[in-house]
């Protein structure tokens, strides 16, 4: 399992509780598309998980900076993840991010809002902040590797299951 979290915004630590902290215990892999704020959040982070991928965001302290790419490719399970904090042009900018990758999914934060879009090309993915979503629910997802590709699930933070979607690979 994949746990995908963005915007978490902490000078303290990952600001993770219950089912969403189960998550990053529990996967495989963690992604994170930026906006960490401190090295501390980051860290925290690295602590709680196995492995972790994440991007730098627009709030990222030059710490942070220093130690994430603004965008990268995530192979797991046979799936292609772009991984990116934000993109200028909205969706149309992600999808061609996106393509340009050859990705099956486009992981990406900034807004805050939880979303999934479909495309012709690929699904776009904000997981929304787990942390501060600034008016928004706030959210987090997961991907489960299934025969044919992956479940993804986007979740509140109790838990509850918001909206699920298929990647085909």
């Amino acid at each position: 399992m994949i746990a995908i979290f963005s915007d978490t915004h902490s000078s303290r630590g990952h600001e993770l509780e219950g089912p969403a902290l189960e998550a990053v215990r529990e996967a495989e892999a963690v992604i994170h598309a930026g906006d960490f704020n401190s090295e501390a959040a980051l860290e925290a982070f690295q602590s709680e998980c196995s492995r972790l991928y994440g991007v730098f965001g627009n709030t990222d302290s030059m710490s942070v900076r220093d130690r994430l790419p603004e965008a990268r490719t995530v192979e797991h399970d046979d799936l292609r993840i772009a991984v990116t904090h934000r993109r200028d042009g909205g969706q149309t900018g992600l999808r061609m991010f996106g393509r340009s990758r050859e990705a099956d999914l486009v992981v990406s934060g900034h807004t805050h809002r939880p979303t999934v879009t479909e495309t012709d090309d690929c699904v776009l993915l904000n997981p929304g902040s787990h942390a501060d979503p600034r008016g928004n629910r706030p959210g987090y997802a997961t991907l489960e590797p299934t025969a044919n590709g992956a479940e993804g699930r986007l979740f509140d933070l109790d838990g509850t299951v918001v909206e699920r979607f298929e990647l085909e690979c």
